[in-house]
């Protein structure tokens, strides 16, 4: 199964994760690390680090971040450059974290990316847009 570390600025990481296990429970091979904003990029590395020694050697780990050109988005990005496999998803969104802590076993860094995309984009939607996309689906009944 794949390794999931969430990480972003002050409580995003811990706020998520608290919201996860309120929807889904506890999930295995899953770690959050908050970036407050009395830490320093030597200390988020570090807990990074550990974070990865943590999860299953045996398998692949995705990094889910909160803010493309980040502080968590640039420490994972070096992280996952020095470890073959290993994927960087930036703008996770609740619906993404939730779908894909659900759907990734058995699937590799790249269909979790993949996957983590699709599912982030559909979770980003207006009620505007959902109530167009609820009429068109609803076939009109008038008759002649």
């Amino acid at each position: 199964m794949i390794g999931i570390i969430l990480c972003g600025h002050g409580g995003f990481a811990s706020g998520l994760e608290k919201a996860m296990k309120q929807i889904l429970g506890s999930q295995p091979q899953f770690i959050a690390v908050d970036f407050p904003e009395t830490s320093s990029t030597a200390l988020l590395t570090s807990q990074l680090e550990g974070a990865m020694g943590d999860l299953d050697p045996n398998e692949q780990i995705v990094f889910l971040t909160d803010l493309l050109g980040g502080t968590p988005f640039r420490v994972a990005s070096t992280l996952a450059m020095q470890r073959p496999g290993c994927e960087v998803i930036t703008g996770t969104n609740l619906q993404l974290l939730l779908e894909m802590a659900l759907e990734r076993d058995g699937l590799s860094g790249e269909e979790f990316r993949i996957g983590a995309l699709e599912s982030g984009h559909r979770g980003l939607t207006s009620l505007a847009d959902e109530l167009s996309r609820s009429r068109e689906e609803t076939p009109d009944e008038g008759g002649i």
